[in-house]
C-alpha cells in the first residue's frame, strides 16, 4: 500500500488513507490529511480544518474503541475517488459521541465517502450516510417498524406540520397551484399540487420518502383526489403507491410505471465516475416500487383545467401540463435545470443522455415546450424558468 510519499492518484491515496483508518492508526490517518483539508457530513456538519477533522475521528475512536472500517469498493476518476465503506463496532466508551452517552450498542452501517485529492494527500472529503440508522442502532431512536417508532413519526410528522404552516412549506407557483419539495439530497424533487374540484391531484410522486409529506400539504388543500405522473421514472413515482388515489400516465409510459421504473434503459456506463457509483443506490432508495395505473391520457387530453402537452425523448410517455390563460407550463423532466451527478442547479439543459431514450427527440420537445412561450416552466426539480423562457429553452435544446 503506498504510504503519503509514493501515492500520486486519488485512488492511491483512498486506499492509503482508509487503510489507516481500517488499521485504526491514528498517526498513520493523521499523516495524509492535507494541511488545508476538511470534509462536509452530508446531513451533518462542516470540518472546515485539518484539527477538526481529526478531532472528529479522535472522538469516534474513543467512543468506539473497537471500530472496523472496510473498504467495500473504490472508485476513482481525475483527483477524485468514491469510497464505499462498511464500519462495525461497539459503543462502548469511555468517550462520548455527539454529546451521548456510551450505551453498548452494536453498530454496522454502510456509506460513502467522496475523497479530493492534492499533491497525494486528503485535500477534502464528502462523507455520505445514513444518520436515522445510526441513531437507532445506538439506541437514539426506536428500531425501524417498531410501534415506538410509528408513535415517533406521528409525532414527528404533526410538529412538522406546524412548523410548515408557520414557514411556508408550500410554494405558490399560479392560481390554484402549489410546489412541494423534497428528497434526499438538497430537497431537489418537485411535486406539484392543482386544484382538482374541492381537493388538489398531484402532478408527479417524487421520491418515496416524501409519502407523508404529500399526503399531509394535500389534507390541507382539501385532500389528494389522484396523482398524475409526468413520466413514470423511480424520482418521479417514487411515493405513488403510498398515497391510496388513482394514478394516470400517457399510455406509452404504462410499461415502465407498472414495471421497473425505466431503469433498465438507463446507461449508467455513460456517468461520471460518482454518478455510477451512487445512482443506481439513490434509484433504489427512491423508488417506491411498481405502480398501479388506473388510467392513460394523451397529447391534448384536458386534466384539471390544463391540456397534456406530449413531450417524449427523455421517457416515451413524457408529459408536461399546459394552461393557457396564464400560460404556466409543469414539464416534469422535459428539461433540467439541475446537474443529477453533482447537484448543481442552473440553466436549463437537455436531460442527462444516460436516462433519455432518444436524446435528439428530447432536444425537440424543449422546443416545443418553447414554441407555446411560456411565462414560466416548472421542472421537476430544481427551480423554475421565469423571463424569457422562449429564447432559454432554444438555447438549451441547441447546447451539445
Amino acid at each position: 500500500m503506498a504510504t503519503t510519499e509514493q501515492a500520486t492518484s486519488a485512488g492511491e491515496v483512498a486506499r492509503g488513507y482508509f487503510g489507516a483508518l481500517g488499521r485504526r492508526d491514528r498517526n498513520a490517518q493523521r499523516d495524509w490529511y492535507h494541511d488545508d483539508s476538511g470534509a462536509q457530513f452530508h446531513g451533518g456538519e462542516t470540518m472546515a480544518s485539518k484539527a477538526a477533522v481529526v478531532e472528529y475521528f479522535d472522538a469516534l475512536y474513543a467512543a468506539i474503541p473497537d471500530l472496523q472500517l472496510d473498504i467495500v469498493q473504490i472508485t476513482e476518476q481525475d483527483d477524485r475517488a468514491a469510497v464505499q465503506w462498511r464500519i462495525t463496532g461497539t459503543f462502548a466508551g469511555p468517550g462520548t459521541f455527539q454529546g451521548l452517552e456510551p450505551t453498548g450498542a452494536r453498530i454496522d452501517v454502510t456509506g460513502c465517502d467522496v475523497l479530493r485529492a492534492r499533491d497525494g494527500k486528503v485535500a477534502w472529503i464528502d462523507a455520505y450516510v445514513d444518520n436515522m440508522a445510526i441513531a437507532a442502532q445506538l439506541g437514539v431512536l426506536p428500531p425501524p417498524d417498531s410501534k415506538a417508532q410509528e408513535r415517533m413519526t406521528k409525532l414527528v410528522n404533526v410538529r412538522t406540520r406546524m412548523a410548515a404552516k408557520s414557514a411556508g412549506k408550500l410554494e405558490d407557483v399560479a392560481e390554484g397551484v402549489w410546489l412541494l419539495r423534497g428528497g434526499f439530497p438538497g430537497k431537489t424533487m418537485n411535486v406539484y399540487f392543482v386544484r382538482d374540484g374541492e381537493g388538489v391531484l398531484a402532478f408527479d410522486a417524487g421520491v418515496r420518502s416524501m409519502t407523508n409529506a404529500i399526503a399531509r400539504e394535500a389534507v390541507g388543500l382539501g385532500g389528494l383526489t389522484r396523482v398524475v405522473l409526468g413520466h413514470g421514472h423511480a424520482d418521479h413515482r417514487g411515493a405513488a403507491p403510498g398515497l391510496g388515489v388513482p394514478v394516470y400516465c400517457h399510455s406509452a409510459d404504462r410499461a415502465i410505471t407498472e414495471g421497473d421504473g425505466g431503469t433498465s434503459t438507463f446507461r449508467f456506463s455513460e456517468l461520471n465516475f460518482l454518478g455510477r457509483l451512487l445512482m443506481p443506490r439513490l434509484l433504489k432508495r427512491w423508488d417506491g416500487g411498481p405502480v398501479k395505473v388506473a388510467g392513460t391520457f394523451e397529447e391534448g387530453d384536458e386534466i384539471a383545467g390544463f391540456k397534456v402537452v406530449h413531450l417524449p425523448g427523455h421517457a416515451a410517455g413524457m408529459c408536461g401540463l399546459w394552461r393557457e390563460s396564464d400560460r404556466v407550463a409543469l414539464t416534469s423532466d422535459c428539461f433540467y435545470t439541475l446537474d443529477p451527478q453533482t447537484g448543481r442547479k442552473g440553466h436549463p439543459r437537455v436531460p442527462l443522455g444516460a436516462f433519455n431514450l432518444d436524446t435528439e427527440q428530447a432536444r425537440a420537445s424543449i422546443r416545443k415546450l418553447a414554441a407555446l412561450e411560456p411565462a414560466a416552466a416548472w421542472p421537476g426539480h430544481a427551480d423554475p424558468l421565469t423571463g424569457d423562457v422562449r429564447e432559454q429553452l432554444e438555447r438549451a435544446a441547441d447546447t451539445t
